[in-house]
């Protein structure tokens, strides 16, 4: 993801603490923490090269990425969703290759439907999209809305109307990226709170160049995180740190669902800090989270520790 990314030159100087706690995020979550709490942590996809040889085998085709990914990480957010509508047959496939796990998958939104034209008017796309995505059957987690960067809160009517007329049966987060969403107090807290009486989701995105769009407001007691790192500076460990933080608070609140992405920019070292961040909300929470495991170099003694970073 390429969206709010600075130069490495520049992040020493980016301020990266998470804004305070909304105050309307205790009663969001109830203030108990729930007996169980689902959370899911991946990728924005699957094909990745760089990953040929490091968790997926050296020689694995292209066909069978997905097959290897779900082996993995518990969920991915696919992006594919965003550049075509699939029909049933062809999600059907995708599902298929996480049989028998406990897998999902959280698929974005056709752009045609949030990026080309209005928002209203879109009601056949959006049902051919969920027609095809709900063969995910029990694989589908929550479909993911991104509106365009120039989509402001000039159009808001159109937007809460759109989100008004989403079917129930589906959990719906929603990504804005405007900056006049978050740069005025009277916008900003109407945002959310429609969001709140829609039972929508809000999308929280910590990138680099782009703090406003870490907002952390829960609007349902479900939370979906973007998290653009930047292969692997010193400063993506020092803000998983924070995150590790939040979550653990979000857990003790009543935290019902996490889905947590980690992005950059060619996904190369993304298992290497998702490692970082499940080893620890694993041994703060007693949880037993899926996560990359890395193919053993040849003459490398069975059960010798590979340190990847300090």
């Amino acid at each position: 993801m390429k969206f709010g990314k600075l130069p490495v030159s520049e992040l020493d100087r980016v301020d990266f603490t998470l804004p305070s706690e909304p105050a309307g995020n205790k009663k969001i979550l109830g203030g108990v923490k729930k007996p169980t709490v689902n959370i899911r942590i991946g990728c924005p996809q699957w094909g990745v090269p760089g990953w040929l040889g490091k968790i997926y085998p050296a020689k694995a085709k292209e066909k069978d990425f997905l097959s290897n990914y779900v082996q993995h990480y518990n969920c991915i957010e696919l992006n594919a969703t965003h550049y075509k509508i699939y029909d049933e047959t062809a999600i059907a496939k995708w599902a298929d290759k996480a049989s028998g796990r406990d897998f999902i998958f959280c698929p974005k939104l056709y752009q045609g439907v949030t990026h080309q034209g209005g928002l209203l008017g879109r009601q056949n796309a959006v049902r051919e999209f969920l027609e095809g995505v709900k063969a995910f059957k029990e694989h589908l987690g929550p479909v993911f809305i991104q509106l365009s960067d120039s989509f402001g809160p000039a159009r808001k009517e159109e937007l809460f109307a759109f989100l008004q007329s989403l079917p129930a049966d589906v959990t719906f987060f929603l990504e804005v990226r405007h900056p006049d969403w978050f740069a005025y107090e009277a916008i900003r807290k109407e945002f959310f709170n429609t969001l709140y009486l829609l039972k929508k989701g809000a999308v929280i995105t910590d990138t680099s160049g782009r703090r406003d769009c870490a907002h952390m407001h829960l609007t349902i007691p479900k939370a979906f995180v973007r998290f653009v790192a930047n292969s692997m500076h010193p400063t993506d460990y020092i803000r998983l740190d924070a995150w590790i933080a939040r979550i653990i608070n979000w857990i003790e609140q009543g935290l019902e669902e996490l889905y947590f992405f980690v992005h950059m920019e060619d996904e190369l070292y993304s298992p290497e800090l998702i490692i970082y961040l499940t080893d620890k909300l694993n041994a703060a929470c007693g949880l037993q989270l899926a996560q990359p495991h890395f193919i053993e170099p040849e003459g490398q003694a069975a059960g010798t520790q590979i340190t990847f970073f300090d």
